[in-house]
């Protein structure tokens, strides 16, 4: 008994490490997370395994309590209960999936998890998710880089696992090594904003000027992203203000805004230019809970952001094809790899973190995005408020 208690508290105490420092908001430290496979096929009990897989998944996950508080101006215990929930689907999946048998039941229930976790309605909730790491260990292979990552991890579960751990940390070492960031598009720029959570939020002219004053700073011919929510609510009234700013500019600006009726609203990505404006790009998945409240049609009631699950994968803009990932879309895997499929030229990632103040939201979010920029070997732009 004393044994079983000593080893869930060390493998409890190794998960928790991998989750902390594989997702710590540093790119290169994403491969720590492919560690978490070898510790779930090391449980003995089904409770170890539980263990296991809250120990990773909250230690990934740890900035969010601390952002529910920002959100929502409370105490941290809103924040705490939410956290748990949102563990719930990758503990049940990896409790539920998790097998004593030898042979190869283990790593086949191991990748009927990762496939689990990452559409939905589970991968609704598929944060931390170790195959992330394929663009740190396979930059540039594409589909190949995400098989070969598939398989690294399922072998982590076997008795080869010492084997595929020092091919991984090889490999891991030897990418490092030459790690270079994705470019930029030609002639494109994100801008960052530290606007707090005014973005958005104030609509009125005087935000919108500003706003068009950092766009008006750069030449002519390029594209200007601001971060998600920066236009507020998009309306005739604000789409004519930019069209008349940008006359004579020749600059493209793509930027978040809400376009609401009387169901809900859409979280979306707006294109503006002097020769007019549309809607370039509606979110697929908006935060659960804060903005997709899919309970709330149950009761009859309207409201919420919509999720447009599996609409618009690719946007074009001139002449590129872009994978558009909104804020939690880029924690997520579904959405990726439902862009990917249509071959884009480019990663177009925003968000709007204000409220992730104090936490490493943000990073991981960037670090994540970048991953999947280098395994497809894309340009990637980024624009965040915070």
């Amino acid at each position: 008994m004393r044994r079983d208690a000593f080893r869930t508290g060390v493998l409890v105490a190794l998960s928790t490490s991998v989750g902390w420092i594989g997702w710590s908001g540093d790119v290169l430290l994403l491969p720590v997370a492919a560690t978490f496979p070898m510790l779930w096929s090391l449980a003995r009990t089904r409770l170890q395994a539980t263990a296991v897989s809250a120990a990773y998944f909250l230690a990934a996950s740890r900035g969010l309590p601390q952002g529910v508080a920002n959100f929502y101006s409370s105490d941290i215990w809103p924040g705490l209960l939410l956290w748990l929930v949102a563990s719930s689907a990758f503990v049940a999946v990896h409790s539920v999936l998790w097998s004593d048998r030898k042979g190869w039941q283990k790593p086949l229930r191991y990748l009927a998890a990762c496939v689990v976790m990452a559409v939905p309605p589970f991968g609704i909730l598929g944060w931390a998710h170790p195959i992330t790491a394929a663009g740190v260990l396979f930059p540039c292979w594409g589909w190949w880089g995400l098989g070969a990552m598939a398989a690294g991890l399922i072998v982590m579960t076997t008795r080869y696992r010492p084997a595929a751990a020092l091919a991984m940390t090889g490999i891991w070492l030897w990418s490092a090594a030459q790690w270079t960031t994705p470019n930029l598009p030609a002639s494109w720029i994100g801008v960052d904003l530290e606007m707090g959570a005014s973005l958005g939020r104030e609509t009125g002219l005087r935000r919108q000027r500003d706003l068009i004053d950092i766009v008006r700073r750069h030449p002519p011919g390029t594209t200007i992203v601001l971060p998600e929510s920066a236009l507020g609510f998009w309306t005739p009234t604000v789409s004519r203000t930019w069209e008349r700013s940008l006359t004579d500019k020749g600059i493209t600006v793509i930027a978040g805004a809400a376009v609401i009726d009387s169901q809900g609203y859409d979280n979306v990505l707006v294109k503006v230019s002097a020769d007019g404006s549309d809607i370039l790009y509606r979110e697929r998945m908006p935060v659960p809970g804060s903005m997709w409240q899919p309970w709330r049609a149950w009761v009859g009631d309207q409201g919420g952001a919509r999720a447009h699950f599996f609409a618009n994968p690719v946007v074009h803009v001139r002449d590129l094809s872009l994978m558009p990932l909104i804020c939690y879309e880029q924690l997520l895997i579904w959405p990726v790899l439902q862009s990917a499929l249509h071959r884009p030229d480019a990663i177009l990632a925003v968000g709007n973190g204000w409220w992730t103040a104090g936490t490493s939201i943000i990073d991981i979010q960037r670090v994540s995005s970048e991953a999947w920029a280098r395994l497809f070997g894309l340009p990637l732009v980024i624009s965040f408020n915070s």
